[in-house]
């Protein structure tokens, strides 16, 4: 993988879903070459820069990279909804330290008042479903169902336990849940990469497919937002209420689609 060579004056920030908006990995390829072809135009046309904001892990991004055939290193990368990462000059990515320092802090701290409430939660989810409850490093406390409905039940209990005013928050992915803090999400993450690069909502664009998206495809983040043809309803329903933009195709093809909308 290569980076490309940096704007002179970055006008806009493109920022993508992984898995399920551009990366299918029953495609072959994962990422159509359009894809990558169209940010090559947009960094030569319209000064924009681009980056991956996932719920994976770090190393789990890097991995998906090399699986998706990624011919070109993306300017910035948000891994586990909220931590921010920069590609050095040799491609290595490298933590933004302020933000992702403070994000561990906020994070341990909220989750240690909140072990109350945490575990009210667990109780329920053990008595009442068969989802298993997650507890490990850099994760602490998340939730894996069985079925998406199980998860959509799920969510109804945790709606009906956690306080309106309680700082804990929650990502979820299909059958994935991750807790931790509000004020950390994919929404506020991809705001901070924009005050690093000067670019705010007006020069952002945005695009993803499942409920973890949510907070980034809003026009308070971004002024322009879709989503791929195979997103959750949620989304779609969400994204139309924003006045954004629905894709016709799935993945990476709708991804482009996008793309050719708002700026071809």
């Amino acid at each position: 993988m290569r980076t490309l060579p940096p704007p002179d004056q970055a006008q806009w920030l493109l920022s993508f879903d992984f898995d399920g908006t551009l990366h299918d990995p029953a495609a072959q390829p994962p990422v159509i070459p359009e894809f990558f072809e169209a940010i090559q135009w947009l960094r030569a046309e319209k000064q924009a820069l681009w980056g991956i904001n996932t719920g994976r892990s770090m190393e789990h991004l890097v991995q998906g990279l090399i699986e998706s055939r990624f011919t070109i290193l993306p300017d910035f990368a948000i891994v586990r909804e909220r931590e921010i990462f920069l590609p050095n000059a040799v491609g290595r990515f490298v933590g933004v330290k302020t933000w992702n320092e403070a994000c561990d802090r906020d994070i341990a701290k909220l989750l240690k008042k909140s072990k109350r409430l945490l575990k009210k939660i667990r109780d329920v989810v053990e008595e009442h479903t068969g989802a298993q409850w997650i507890e490990q490093p850099g994760e602490p406390a998340g939730i894996i169902s069985r079925t998406e409905d199980e998860m959509a039940w799920i969510i109804e209990q945790v709606h009906l336990i956690v306080p309106p005013d309680s700082a804990l928050g929650w990502q979820r992915n299909s059958i994935y849940l991750r807790f931790g803090h509000k004020d950390y999400q994919k929404g506020s993450s991809l705001t901070a990469v924009g005050m690093i690069f000067g670019i705010g909502a007006e020069g952002i664009c945005a695009m993803g497919d499942s409920h973890n998206d949510l907070a980034m495809l809003d026009d308070t983040v971004a002024s322009r937002i879709a989503c791929p043809s195979n997103a959750v309803d949620d989304v779609k329903q969400h994204v139309a209420a924003q006045g954004g933009f629905l894709c016709t195709k799935p993945c990476s093809a709708g991804v482009f689609e996008g793309l050719a909308h708002f700026f071809g």
